[in-house]
């Protein structure tokens, strides 16, 4: 494969996640959905009453909307990638907790194991795309 056709895949694969992520960041705002995501927060990562669970899914929506767009533009594409990476991972806990709870979550309850490897791989291609490799 020629480095201009290594190139063109990792512009439309950045673009991609960029849109997922942007996409699902916009998500947070639709009433339904997050209040969804809300319950999804165990309670032992819930704030002390001080920060409702909604405004978390409020602060992660726009962390997700700013990290998609940061993967963009090349000044903030690195800084994006590590963030969304560190993000994926602060995350995780609302996911598994979610899962356990099929009955509740219904198809959002993906199973932990699943789960666990989309993360993953998903935090790999957000990597390949934000860092630089020429």
């Amino acid at each position: 494969m020629s480095p201009e056709t290594f190139d063109v895949i990792l512009t439309v694969l950045r673009i991609l996640i960029a849109v997922v992520f942007v996409g699902m960041g916009i998500n947070h705002f639709v009433p339904r959905s997050a209040r969804t995501m809300a319950a999804m927060i165990p309670p032992w990562l819930r704030p002390d009453g001080r920060v409702t669970p909604l405004t978390l899914v409020y602060i992660t929506g726009v962390c997700e909307i700013a990290g998609g767009l940061g993967l963009l533009f090349p000044p903030t594409r690195l800084a994006a990638g590590i963030a969304l990476v560190v993000f994926l991972a602060c995350v995780f806990p609302a996911n598994a907790y979610a899962a356990t709870r099929r009955e509740k979550f219904g198809a959002l309850a993906i199973p932990f194991w699943p789960r666990l490897l989309g993360q993953i791989v998903l935090a790999a291609l957000v990597l390949l795309v934000a860092l630089p490799l020429t």
